[in-house]
């Protein structure tokens, strides 16, 4: 380990994590300094803790639109916020322990696409308000409504100052924000003109510079299927936020990270956020990155980045409060843009319809509804296109036997043997065609079942071929069937009804043809 590169990837990433912090903690409803600490707590005991050592761990949009939500839901009740922070924390060790994190990878790209575009969409329109200098709406439906009437009332200085800040976000030269972040540049200079020019604008509003307090959980039966609800979206949407990220690291570092280690240390640092009353949290991307490039690839930078911030924080925390929201806005506008998923969008005119349906039914859902039901909704139509995709991959056919031997075939015709071929799947989503195939089976003395070529077998299939078996039994039809061991297996394992006693087994048509 570089120690001296590992503080400089730390100090670096905390300088991009202070104006972000006080824009997530402002938008979350919790308050700047909430943004901060939970930046400060989560960022050292995700990297203490976690087992993604380059990781730069705070608050991100994903979770900030999530909390934003619970402070409307729960009226702002900070006994009730905390309860549901602490519970997705809870949920997130909970997680780690059961090991889920590894079946994150399994979510289908158009549903994580969708999800956050539709993320960044939101923190966009959310901006829009603060940006033309009224008070924060966190109804996306209702900003949208009130936008005309909204923009005649805006407050002129605050959306040029909004203005100057995405222009400085979007166009710093390369060469200046290298060194030193856009967001802290725009905070630099926007910050003391504002002061200069004694603009009537919002500002952050006093930080307190001191430590959190300790804050108690309280519940109430009238909250607590909203809090639980509420916990479960942040947790879950913690857990993918933070493992894509992690994905990320590892890429650039050509390291493994260690997902179900990850999410106890991410559920541990949100529990303490929780307690101090801080804004949760996630693996954040550009943090990472931005570590990673200057050097940090130990969790040591990590907890400086942490250190950092506690120190700015308990010596500049006066001139933080006069901050105008309207720069935070414009910051936060930046985010919303990066959050895009440009890789599907560029591509969204050739891509599958299947998949690009699926993308944009999540990105509504999300943007309309909520971040759970889109991930939800998406998944299950994903997961349908993939049984659809893989039945019509599926062949089921019904021939006459063939042999090359001349004797072998004349036996096999004077018998009538025909032979049911599947290749592929068998399972419940090509169980009809195998019922439909298989019903005009008449004037034969034997029926050879051929699954040598199918992976897998579900139970749907298993008792299709069940009844099958059991008609052609009644008719007195002899039955064979062509499985390889494990399939053979697997079906005399489900012998309760003796249906398999008198079924023939063979692990291929030689055997079976000359045994007939």
């Amino acid at each position: 380990m570089n120690l001296k590169q590992n503080l400089f990837g730390g100090i670096t990433a905390a300088v991009i994590a202070l104006p972000l912090g006080l824009a997530f903690g402002v938008a979350s409803g919790m308050g700047a300094a909430a943004g901060i600490f939970g930046a400060i707590i989560l960022g050292f005991f995700a990297s203490l803790f976690g087992g993604t050592p380059s990781q730069i761990s705070g608050p991100t949009g994903p979770m900030t639109v999530v909390v934003a939500a619970a402070v409307i839901s729960l009226n702002s009740d900070i006994g009730l916020i905390v309860t549901t922070i602490l519970l997705a924390g809870i949920f997130q060790i909970i997680f780690g322990i059961s090991k889920i994190g590894k079946f994150v990878q399994y979510i289908p790209y158009p549903v994580i696409s969708g999800f956050m575009s539709g993320i960044g969409v939101i923190i966009i329109i959310l901006q829009i308000n603060p940006f033309l200098g009224l008070t924060s709406d966190a109804s996306i439906v209702h900003i949208l409504i009130t936008l005309p009437s909204n923009i005649t009332d805006a407050n002129l200085s605050a959306a040029i100052i909004a203005t100057a800040t995405i222009i400085i976000m979007f166009f710093s030269p390369s060469k200046i924000s290298n060194i030193i972040p856009a967001p802290l540049i725009a905070l630099s200079i926007l910050t003391p003109i504002s002061i200069y020019l004694n603009l009537s604008i919002a500002t952050i509003g006093e930080i307190p510079a001191t430590l959190p307090s300790f804050v108690m959980p309280t519940l109430s039966l009238e909250h607590y299927t909203t809090v639980i609800s509420l916990a479960f979206t942040l947790a879950v949407l913690g857990m993918i936020d933070t493992l894509l990220t992690s994905i990320v690291a590892d890429s650039i570092t050509g390291t493994k990270h260690k997902p179900d280690r990850e999410l106890i240390g991410q559920g541990i640092g949100n529990s303490i956020c929780a307690l101090t009353g801080s804004l949760p949290g996630a693996g954040a991307t550009m943090r990472t990155v931005i570590n990673i490039k200057s050097g940090g690839t130990h969790k040591i930078s990590g907890i400086t980045h942490s250190l950092i911030l506690l120190l700015t924080v308990l010596f500049l925390a006066p001139l933080a409060s006069k901050i105008p929201l309207a720069i935070l806005a414009g910051i936060l506008i930046k985010v919303g843009v990066d959050i895009l998923d440009y890789k599907f969008l560029s591509i969204w005119k050739d891509s599958p319809k299947n998949d690009l349906s699926v993308m944009l039914v999540v990105f509504l859902i999300t943007v309309f509804i909520d971040l759970i039901t889109a991930v939800g909704v998406g998944i299950v139509l994903a997961s349908l296109l993939i049984v659809y995709r893989i039945t019509k991959e599926a062949k089921i056919t019904l021939v006459d036997s063939q042999h090359e031997d001349a004797d072998i075939q004349f036996n096999l015709m004077e018998k009538k043997v025909r032979v049911i071929k599947i290749n592929g799947a068998f399972f419940f989503g090509s169980s009809t065609a195998f019922e439909r195939e298989t019903n005009s089976i008449l004037d034969t003395k034997i029926v050879i079942i051929d699954i040598l070529d199918v992976p897998f077998m579900d139970i749907t299939a298993i008792f299709t071929l069940k009844d099958l078996i059991s008609k052609l039994q009644i008719d007195n039809i002899e039955v064979i069937i062509l499985a390889q061991e494990k399939d053979k297996t697997q079906l005399l394992k489900l012998n309760k009804t003796r249906i398999f006693d008198n079924v023939k087994f063979y692990d291929d048509m030689n055997s079976a043809v000359k045994n007939i």
